[in-house]
């Protein structure tokens, strides 16, 4: 799994670790089997890699107030 995430640096992912708790943050390294992640805040998290669940890429879609023509 390690190799898999190292291919996402720089991507933004969501992190499931389990039933109620997922992450969601820009891969910025992927060391000694810890994932950092870097928030929207730009706060960095940190999470166990053996406490991983599921990961996916998520698209970069921004959403757009008010109307769209």
């Amino acid at each position: 799994m390690e190799q898999l995430l190292k291919q996402l640096i720089g991507k933004k992912i969501d992190v499931s670790t389990g039933i109620t708790t997922a992450f969601l943050g820009e891969v910025k390294d992927v060391t000694d089997g810890v994932l950092y992640l870097t928030s929207d805040e730009d706060k960095i998290i940190y999470i166990a890699i053996e406490k991983i669940a599921a990961f996916y890429e998520c698209s970069d879609v921004h959403s757009r107030p008010g109307f769209i023509s």
